[in-house]
């Protein structure tokens, strides 16, 4: 029988806890744990030099977590089938578990790569999902319950430590520079599981109060909002874990002011994976006008002067600039500001959308 080997293969899913993967990498053998810097990634539109900056951070804090439990944590830079290949010759993994990662559309591509080798390799590859976006949804209908019993069932823990597979040589972590990028300036969030807990537990407990004016307006936002967005877009912190925790803050709280204002909270964290279910559902609607009966309104009329304005903060609209003057200097901005932007630029500048929204991402 042969004995098998676990690759836990992490994306976008950055954390210790309610990992699933981790979990059933627990019946194998041996395990170690693998992050992928990849080039497609770095060079992809979306990515900025602030994200590269967090996921170190986040790589950092979770290598010494999971040293403590007898996991190698191995990164490299490189394109993912390479990169498999290479480490598969070196410690000859079995098994390889991981997340289901919905993501643009290099993402897409890479996984669908990954699964060809797999195949032609002889690695059973095990993916699990994230959060409550449902990979070949058939229908919408009866989308929002099953949205809630994922949501609702127990997190996964971990049964003692692992026992480490042979790995090769574990270089320190690189940096921006070594990457041949910038690092951002600016004030930024902190990185890490650690962080995004207290950031979520320090609004649970008493910075929601006031959560449904306060989001609105770019001053008291920065303070009012969860400010959990990076740690989500990176999984330090589950979907699962954060509803469980309002739920129970909601349930527990003796201020009907604060429960009321986690309600609210509560109900966008459903519009999370609204929104990435359709991305899910239909990944032409990160290149094209989502109501294909727009195509060709705009493309051919793009001014590169008023969006060059626009990404400088200088198009005179004192709201608009103060909005991208901020994102710019700390990397985050309220969702109605970035609601309006989007529509500044659209509507009154007359630009396409894939641009602008290239920006903000």
């Amino acid at each position: 029988m042969t004995t098998r080997r676990a690759l836990i293969w992490l994306k976008r899913d950055l954390r210790l806890h309610d990992h699933a993967p981790l979990c059933a990498a627990q019946s194998c053998k041996d395990a170690l744990a693998l992050f992928i810097i990849e080039p497609d990634w770095l060079q992809s539109p979306e990515c900025a030099a602030q994200h590269v900056q967090f996921t170190l951070g986040c790589l950092a804090e979770l290598r010494q977590a999971y040293a403590v439990r007898g996991l190698p944590l191995v990164v490299r830079v490189g394109a993912a089938v390479p990169t498999l290949e290479a480490l598969h010759a070196a410690v000859g993994f079995t098994d390889i578990f991981s997340h289901e990662e919905t993501g643009p559309g290099w993402s897409f591509d890479r996984d669908r790569q990954v699964a060809r080798w797999c195949s032609s390799s002889g690695v059973r590859w095990h993916e699990f999902a994230q959060h409550g976006v449902i990979r070949r949804l058939r229908t919408r209908t009866g989308w929002g319950a099953r949205w809630q019993q994922r949501m609702d069932r127990p997190e996964p823990e971990l049964s003692g430590g692992f026992h480490a597979a042979v790995s090769p040589d574990q270089p320190v972590l690189p940096d921006c520079a070594a990457l041949g990028i910038a690092p951002p300036g600016g004030d930024r969030q902190a990185p890490g599981e650690a962080a995004g807990l207290a950031t979520l537990g320090s609004f649970l407990a008493g910075r929601a109060l006031g959560y449904r004016q306060a989001m609105s307006s770019p001053l008291s936002a920065a303070e009012g909002c969860s400010r959990i967005s990076p740690y989500l877009a990176f999984g330090c912190l589950s979907l699962r874990h954060v509803h469980q925790a309002t739920e129970s803050a909601i349930a527990t709280t003796g201020l009907r002011d604060l429960a009321w204002h986690l309600q609210g909270f509560a109900s966008r964290l459903r519009w999370h994976c609204h929104f990435m279910q359709k991305l899910e559902d239909e990944p032409a609607i990160e290149f094209h006008n989502f109501s294909r009966a727009f195509d060709g309104l705009r493309e051919e009329q793009f001014d590169e002067a008023r969006f060059a304005a626009w990404c400088a903060g200088q198009t005179g609209f004192p709201l608009v600039d103060a909005s991208i003057r901020s994102l710019r200097a700390t990397g985050w901005l309220n969702f109605r500001m970035r609601a309006m932007l989007v529509s500044f630029a659209s509507y009154h500048l007359w630009l396409h959308w894939r641009r602008p929204g290239l920006f903000l991402a």
